[in-house]
């Protein structure tokens, strides 16, 4: 279901702020995107379902290029993972998940038909 998501409050942003080191300086081409507003980016495309063609494009948020970019890159070396545990532990700490229900999504099985 489609939510609604206005961007990371500081507070919250304490919380991931440890595992993206300051960006180097580059001598040439496009400044480098904040981290914050890559993640801002992303949970916005998580939480309200939107296409990666549709993200905002002012203020607290990075182009779709460079948070698609950082995605995979956080993907390949981890920080994804990292990042992921950090929500569910937190979220399981203030009792926000309920492990004994769930549900399953079928339309990615890898199974064809009935046969």
């Amino acid at each position: 279901m489609a939510g609604r998501f206005e961007g990371l409050s500081d507070l919250e942003w304490k919380l991931f702020a440890d595992l993206f080191p300051e960006p180097e300086k580059r001598s040439k081409g496009m400044p480098h995107a904040p981290f914050r507003f890559v993640i801002n980016t992303l949970l916005y495309i998580l939480i309200t379902g939107c296409r990666w063609c549709d993200v905002p494009r002012e203020g607290q948020w990075a182009s779709k290029s460079s948070a698609h970019r950082w995605l995979k890159r956080w993907s390949e070396d981890g920080t994804l993972e990292i990042l992921e545990h950090r929500v569910l532990n937190l979220a399981q700490e203030k009792g926000l998940i309920q492990w004994e229900y769930g549900a399953i999504d079928g339309s990615f099985s890898p199974w064809k038909g009935w046969g």
